[in-house]
Formats: structure tokens, C-alpha cells, sequence
């Protein structure tokens, strides 16, 4: 089975993220790894004056305090 990594820039609890993740599953093995919070419209930001910590949502989606 592909394996994909899906990711946004509207964070892990936008709905988009969690419907297309629900449709994609019966058929790929899906790892889903986003913004903790809406990032929208942050293209060009680094994260540089702070670690990255990645945590697990209740829903299973792993989301990050850095940006996308």
C-alpha cells in the first residue's frame, strides 16, 4: 500500500483536512501532520526562534507549533 503524507496551512482540526483524510484512507496508508493553528496565508514563514514540538490530536492527527 503508498503510504501519503498529507498535510495544510488551516491547521489539524480544519474539516477539509479530516475529509479528505477519510476518503483517501481505504486506499493509502495516510499520515496527516499540520499546524497546530490556522497558518493561512504564512507561506514564506520559517520557524527559527523556537523548537518544533509535534503532539497527537485526539482525532490522530499529529500537529506541529511551527509553521507550515
Amino acid at each position: 500500500m503508498q503510504h501519503i503524507l498529507l498535510s495544510n496551512d488551516d491547521g489539524y482540526l480544519a474539516p477539509g483536512l479530516a475529509c479528505l483524510a477519510k476518503v483517501l484512507q481505504p486506499l493509502f496508508d495516510i499520515d496527516v501532520v499540520a499546524p497546530e493553528h490556522d497558518r493561512s496565508g504564512a507561506s514564506n514563514s520559517l520557524t527559527l526562534t523556537q523548537p518544533l514540538r509535534v503532539h497527537e490530536g485526539s482525532n490522530g492527527f499529529r500537529y506541529v507549533n511551527g509553521t507550515p
